[in-house]
């Protein structure tokens, strides 16, 4: 920084914030840091008490903090999203639709790693409406070495830090097992939560039926689904491991590819994921996604929707995380479910 005759520094860049106190009226910055003086500002500057300013030196092995603050907005700027205009050094990315948005937490740490610059999202993994904010960035200091933001981009490397991936309309079949419905001894309360879940995302039920606890029927009803071409197929009911509980069984004999029996979340640790070979879903949802109010299927349905296959790494790591507290009061996806690093 240079301090430099307020008369004296037009063109110039101001290395703070100047502030302006009218009392009872307002407390504000007149002019922020990273303005360029301009003549008429001369008077301005006079009046809020400024005969002096520090003023940037420019330096061709520096930058200043906007310059860096575009490097990280390239850094993480990926399609579907579009940045604001620097405001006190800092960017924003904005989402340009609804979709699953996923950030690269080790990219993202390592960059931050490096001190004198920030990079902050959202959690990964979690829809988003078309309009919120994704990211913000900026550097620390005013100005900050060429290098040290070349390292950015190293540590980083050339794919973007951020994806948003659209969330797809899609078709799925019901399956709902269990001798206790199939007699009607009791109501199918499963079904309607199912379609209310699918319905916020676009979701439409294109195939339903209800079958005893026979394996058979139940592998016979997901083939006939997969065969109408549904995108996806829910079993619901017959997940644990009682004896009359048959439905993993059932859903490897479709012949649908087992990920996982069994998640590391609660409520949800015998949700089934499985996929057919031609990459669509067959999944076995236990009987907590009927009557808690946010489980595993909260999870994972948004990957499904975004075609984002549930690798059994990623549900293994939602163990940190993974314990949904109940909340008299659900605030979920504003709370800490589902959201462990």
């Amino acid at each position: 920084m240079k301090l430099m005759k307020t008369e004296e520094a037009v063109g110039q860049v101001l290395c703070h914030d100047i502030t302006q106190i009218i009392k009872g009226v307002t407390k504000d910055a007149v002019f922020r840091k990273g303005h360029v003086i301009r003549e008429e500002d001369i008077p301005v500057l006079l009046r809020v008490g400024k005969e002096h300013v520090y003023i940037w030196e420019k330096n061709e092995n520096m930058l200043h903090e906007n310059e860096a603050a575009h490097i990280l907005r390239a850094i993480c700027q990926n399609q579907d999203m579009h940045a604001t205009e620097p405001k006190e050094g800092k960017i924003e990315l904005i989402a340009d639709q609804d979709g699953l948005l996923l950030v690269d937490i080790d990219r993202l740490r390592a960059v931050n790693s490096l001190g004198e610059m920030m990079i902050a999202t959202r959690a990964s993994g979690f829809p988003v409406r078309k309009g919120d904010r994704l990211c913000g960035v900026r550097v620390i200091p005013l100005v900050i070495g060429r290098a040290k933001m070349e390292q950015a981009r190293q540590v980083a490397g050339p794919v973007p830090l951020l994806t948003l991936y659209p969330i797809k309309q899609k078709t799925f079949g019901l399956v709902t097992t269990g001798n206790e419905v199939f007699h009607g001894r009791i109501q199918d309360t499963f079904t309607p939560v199912i379609v209310e879940k699918l319905a916020e995302y676009g979701g439409r039920m294109g195939a339903h039926e209800i079958v005893d606890d026979d394996p058979g029927h139940i592998t016979a009803a997901v083939k006939k689904m997969l065969e109408a071409g549904l995108d996806m197929v829910f079993c619901t009911g017959g997940m644990s491991v009682d004896p009359d509980d048959k439905t993993p069984l059932a859903i490897r004999q479709s012949g649908a590819n087992i990920v996982s029996y069994g998640a590391p979340v609660l409520p949800g640790a015998m949700f089934l994921v499985s996929y057919t070979d031609d990459g669509r879903p067959v999944c076995g949802l236990p009987g907590c996604v009927m009557y808690a109010k946010r489980t595993i299927f909260d999870l994972v349905l948004p990957r499904l929707l975004a075609d984002v296959p549930v690798t059994a790494s990623w549900l293994a790591s939602l163990g940190h995380g993974g314990l949904c507290l109940n909340c008299p009061d659900c605030h979920f996806p504003n709370c800490g479910f589902g959201k462990g690093i």
